[in-house]
């Protein structure tokens, strides 16, 4: 007898409690539907951005350090919206492969500042044209105003406010705290 992942799924939470849980229905879980399309629209990016030498996630950091000039590792952390650790793991190949330097803050040697190497730069320049072939045919598969309104959407859910109503609507039970 086969059994599907549900039933296995099903049958070792019933014998841990003595019934069955029940389980969503697929695709209703938002965190799962948006990672998977953070997936798939990395692989597709990733695939244009290849010529490059730069992966998608890459590539957004160092936008985000040309941007900003030289951050401090918590402030391109908040940027990015990761971890500080997160961020130290993710500058590691950049780092080595001289695309950025992490210096201590002549201001105050505690903190971290990270700034483009020329090389990094350089490479930055090179990776425009192709995120640019990317973008378009993400825009032309998806539709131009679907896209801008998935970034508007996209922006919403990174925002602190909306953490901010997430985290308290956990916590005082109310349903319609943001917007």
């Amino acid at each position: 007898m086969v059994l599907s992942k549900q039933t296995v799924a099903t049958a070792s939470s019933a014998g841990r409690e003595g019934k069955a849980a029940p389980l969503p229905e697929a695709n209703r879980c938002n965190g799962t539907a948006l990672r998977k399309a953070t997936r798939r629209v990395s692989q597709l990016y990733d695939a244009v951005l290849a010529p490059s030498g730069l992966r998608s996630t890459q590539r957004s950091i160092l936008i985000h350090i040309a941007r900003a000039g030289t951050p401090t590792m918590g402030e391109l952390a908040a940027a990015l919206v990761l971890d500080r650790s997160a961020l130290a793991h993710n500058l590691k190949p950049l780092e080595r492969d001289g695309l950025v330097a992490v210096v201590a803050d002549p201001r105050d040697k505690r903190n971290r500042l990270v700034r483009l190497t020329e090389s990094g730069q350089a490479r930055l320049d090179q990776s425009f044209a192709l995120w640019e072939k990317a973008q378009r045919r993400f825009e032309t598969a998806f539709g131009a105003e679907q896209a801008g309104a998935l970034r508007a959407a996209l922006a919403r859910i990174a925002s602190d406010e909306f953490m901010r109503a997430f985290e308290a609507e956990g916590e005082s039970g109310c349903t319609d705290s943001f917007g």
